[in-house]
């Protein structure tokens, strides 16, 4: 009898081990429902510097882009490309925030010159200068993972902002504040 006694109480342990498990799973979920990922990427740059950089031309009609120009008062610097389906549909957002009276530089990542008149043409062209990054060093020696990105540079050069991602209409005001409080 009392070889049957220890395989007793280990059946009992092992019937508790389901809800145990899944108590535990309860646990997890309910932590990660009160304590949600931070998924805001913030960028090493902000706070730095523009680095030196002189960008050729990229569009006929517009001036090439060198951070020299990033002096005297608040303006965006918008990462984009023609072949980029995000560029296309903020747009409409850098055309408002150009008609609110946001200064817009934009930086092209390895693009065409006939490949950006069609964009531009088809899409507006909301920007002051237009550089061609056909390597993409400048993209990446301001922190620029990908394209659409938007920087708010401050009027002595300094990134203030890193917008990832296409600019949204929801977007729009609060930009407008960033390039405001970056006047200040």
């Amino acid at each position: 009898m009392s070889e049957t006694a220890p395989e007793a109480s280990g059946m009992r342990w092992t019937r508790w081990l389901p809800l145990a498990l899944f108590g535990l799973f309860a646990v997890v979920v309910t932590w990660g429902l009160v304590h949600p990922k931070d998924d805001t990427v913030r960028s090493r740059f902000v706070g730095q510097p523009l680095p030196a950089f002189d960008l050729p031309a990229a569009a006929d009609g517009k001036p090439g882009l060198v951070s020299a120009d990033f002096a005297g008062k608040p303006m965006l610097l918008n990462v984009f490309a023609s072949w980029c389906i995000p560029c296309a549909a903020e747009a409409p957002q850098l055309t408002q925030l150009a008609a609110a009276g946001a200064q817009i530089n934009g930086v092209a990542i390895r693009d065409h010159k006939e490949d950006l008149a069609a964009f531009l043409a088809r899409n507006g062209n909301p920007y002051v200068r237009i550089g061609a990054d056909n390597l993409g060093k400048v993209q990446l020696a301001i922190g620029s993972s990908g394209v659409p990105e938007t920087f708010v540079i401050d009027g002595k050069g300094v990134i203030r902002y890193q917008h990832i991602g296409d600019i949204r209409a929801e977007d729009v005001p609060m930009l407008l504040g960033k390039l405001k409080e970056a006047g200040q």
